[in-house]
Parts: structure tokens; C-alpha cells; sequence
């Protein structure tokens, strides 16, 4: 994984987390990479110190391996996937299907969630259909 320091038009500053830069490139291409705070498309990388490891610091990270506000943003996004599975149908492996039935008006519009693979999640994002992947936080694992 990569992490990439952005920043959108208006200079909110976020970090972001690609399994490549060509993934970044493809997501922002789609228009998957927004800022957080404002929600704009318009988002660019900028300059970024090299993180170099030394013993000191791999002690005082271990020290302190979670900061607070990685844990507000943990607890935020815990929420927000409360949220969407409290008040969406769980379609399961059926999601790419259910997804594009509604896209295409062959079913009524609700709000679904479910699994796909990546090449259903490309291919869904191809044809226009509009999904957003959950964030999956630690506590899913418990």
C-alpha cells in the first residue's frame, strides 16, 4: 500500500491509502477520490516527506500504534457502515446484479449493499452504476 498526502481545490489537506499509483490515477479518473470535508473531485497529491523507519521510531510507534485521531476517524466510519447496513438490504453475492437491475429500472430503487469482486466492482463502475464500497474497520474482524 501506498499513501499518498492530497489535497482538494480548496487546500483540505488528507491522507490517502492506493494499492499502486496507477490505482490512484484510476480512481481519480473515476472520480472516486473526493476530499472528505468538502466532497470535491478536484483532489491532487502534494509534496510529501519521505517516511524513513529507524529503531527510535519503530519503539514510539509501537508505543503508541493508534492516535486519537485515528481512532475518531475509525469510530466515524464504524458508524457510517452501521448506518448503511442498518438501512440497506443485504443482497449479498447477488449485489452486481441487484445493482445493475436498479441502475437499468428492472427493479425498484433501494438502497442494497452486498459482496462483489473486483472485476464486477470495475465492471459496474464501467457501465455507470453508482456504488460506493464500506469501509471495513478493525472492529469487522471481531
Amino acid at each position: 500500500m501506498i499513501k499518498f498526502a492530497l489535497s482538494c481545490e480548496i487546500d483540505h489537506g488528507f491522507d490517502g491509502w492506493f494499492s499502486s499509483s496507477e490505482d490512484y490515477e484510476k480512481q481519480l479518473k473515476r472520480g472516486l477520490v473526493t476530499c472528505p470535508q468538502c466532497n470535491s473531485p478536484k483532489v491532487s497529491k502534494t509534496l510529501m516527506a519521505p517516511s524513513v523507519s529507524t529503531s527510535r521510531k519503530k519503539e514510539s510507534m509501537a508505543a503508541t500504534s493508534v492516535n486519537e485521531t485515528q481512532r475518531a476517524m475509525l469510530a466515524e466510519m464504524k458508524q457510517l457502515r452501521d448506518k448503511v447496513v442498518k438501512n440497506s438490504e443485504d443482497v449479498g453475492e447477488k449485489f452486481p446484479e441487484e445493482a445493475r437491475k436498479i441502475h437499468y429500472g428492472e427493479t425498484e430503487a433501494r438502497a442494497i449493499y452486498g459482496e462483489a469482486s473486483r472485476d464486477d466492482v470495475e465492471s459496474l463502475l464501467d457501465e455507470g452504476v453508482e456504488i460506493v464500497p464500506l469501509p471495513s474497520v478493525p472492529d469487522d474482524a471481531n
